[in-house]
């Protein structure tokens, strides 16, 4: 969609329209939490992915071998960083390619905005990426009236729908098919609602797009060091004709996406598809520079830091660095399975969204401070990582900055100065059983038929969902203290 076609007007590269802050994430499950064909299409969605992990981790014998491999190969990634992007920039350059480093996302989408209209192009082909998304790519270029063509099924749908890009599709064939003749152009108006008959309308629909453009954007799933290569995994094959067809390459990649050599990347391969539920990706592309008369003439890496050194610069945090991005924890997750992706605010959704995000975008805002919170700690997520990262833990250890950081607020958050009366009370025996006495007489009062079903104020959240039982008339201390003075 161009810059025009949104009332827009062209503006300096790199810039935003500005948006509304993000709710927090209690307040943007409700909606999710409301949608009960939402919920029906995660469940089932969900099972489906639990199950085929579940086939595709027990083929191979040695999974826990792989998984602790995985993780070394990971760690020892991040921990020499510095020297691996030296290795990596000097490999690219060697083939024929140019390295742009950018800070934070608006120095990226600067770079990708000056060397898109550097080609005398007016739109560009951008094949699904996180962090294309994280920097708000399409946005800085439709600003500078460039047409973005998304390529992947669900961001091509969620354009279709006008709703923000997805990494997950939760609708049904004859709402596709719907969709398909009221947004498409050039769909025949006696297409059914078959599998094959939607693919088909996409490819003809994508097909004009992969053979006049001059330019396209990608990211990456790994950087191969030693060599200089970017990897792409994906479903579909739209990525590869994204990386193929243009004149101009564009690579936008996180520094953190860095293996040191193709050994590494051949135990990350092993890991990745099969902890996603599949025995093997199937498509897999790699390029290194440029090749005359193969490929695109011009090949541009972006390497992106945007608080990724600042993550890894965090004992406890830097683990999340390790994410391969197989969606593995979603599935599992209980929370994940009820409201979905749009509650995290994309692109890291999902428990490792709980734990990457507020380390990207710092924990000052509501929104990004709300997620270490969104999880039950069952640690399911955990068990199924291929690369051992421990959400739970991290979740913990950013929820302790949360509060860290609320604590020196000139105004308490409600929460925090509940949290301090209540530290006060027990501070103090005396005061503690006063306070224990006095909420036991007013638990009392509340309680219907020895059950609590609505605490007043703030209290309120936990009964929403549950009911506490009555406090007994006399309180064990009392009972206790009596006992042994009668003795």
């Amino acid at each position: 969609m161009t810059a025009s076609s949104e009332g827009r007007t062209p503006s300096s590269p790199g810039t935003v329209p500005a948006r509304p802050a993000r709710p927090r994430f209690a307040d943007a499950a409700r909606a999710p939490l409301n949608d009960t064909r939402l919920r029906r299409g995660l469940r089932g969605a969900a099972g489906a992915a639990r199950e085929h992990r579940s086939r595709a981790v027990a083929e191979l014998p040695d999974w826990e071998e792989l998984r602790e491999a995985g993780r070394a190969i990971r760690d020892g990634a991040l921990l020499n960083l510095d020297t691996h992007l030296e290795e990596l920039e000097r490999a690219v350059t060697e083939a024929g390619g140019t390295v742009h480093w950018a800070a934070d996302a608006a120095a990226a989408r600067r770079v990708v905005t000056g060397l898109v209209r550097a080609t005398g192009g007016t739109g560009v082909l951008r094949a699904r990426s996180a962090t294309l998304h994280e920097i708000g790519l399409d946005d800085a270029l439709a600003a500078a009236g460039i047409t973005v063509h998304r390529t992947a099924l669900a961001e091509l749908v969620a354009r279709l729908a006008g709703e923000p890009p997805a990494d997950t599709v939760h609708r049904g064939r004859a709402e596709l098919r719907d969709l398909f003749l009221r947004a498409m152009p050039g769909v025949p108006p006696d297409l059914s609602d078959d599998p094959g008959s939607l693919a088909a309308a996409v490819r003809a629909h994508l097909r004009d797009r992969f053979l006049t453009a001059r330019v396209a954007v990608c990211g990456a799933n790994f950087l191969v060091a030693e060599t200089g290569t970017p990897v792409v995994l994906e479903s579909e094959g739209n990525a590869r004709m994204c990386l193929t067809l243009p004149d101009t390459l564009v690579c936008v990649a996180g520094i953190d996406k860095t293996v040191p050599t193709w050994q590494d990347l051949e135990v990350l391969l092993q890991l990745l598809p099969r902890a996603a539920g599949a025995r093997m990706t199937p498509a897999v592309s790699t390029w290194s520079g440029v090749t005359p008369g193969d490929g695109p003439r011009d090949f541009h890496l972006v390497l992106l830091d945007n608080g990724r050194t600042a993550a890894l610069a965090d004992e406890v945090g830097r683990s999340a660095l390790r994410c391969v991005q197989c969606s593995a924890c979603r599935s599992v997750c209980p929370v994940y399975e009820r409201v979905g992706d749009a509650p995290y605010g994309a692109p890291h959704t999902g428990p490792i969204g709980a734990i990457l995000t507020p380390q990207l975008r710092g924990v000052a805002a509501a929104a990004t401070a709300s997620l270490p919170f969104a999880s039950t700690l069952c640690g399911r997520c955990a068990d199924v990582c291929p690369v051992k990262i421990d959400i739970p833990e991290v979740l913990v250890h950013l929820r302790g900055r949360v509060v860290e950081a609320r604590r020196h607020r000139p105004v308490p958050t409600p929460e925090l100065a509940m949290m301090r009366a209540v530290a006060w009370a027990m501070g103090d025996r005396r005061r503690y059983e006063t306070a224990l006495r006095r909420g036991a007489r007013w638990g009392r009062l509340l309680a219907r038929g020895g059950r609590i079903r609505r605490l007043p104020g703030l209290l309120g959240r936990w009964t929403e969902a549950r009911d506490l039982p009555a406090p007994p008339a006399r309180a064990f201390r009392d009972w206790w203290r009596a006992r042994e003075e009668g003795r």
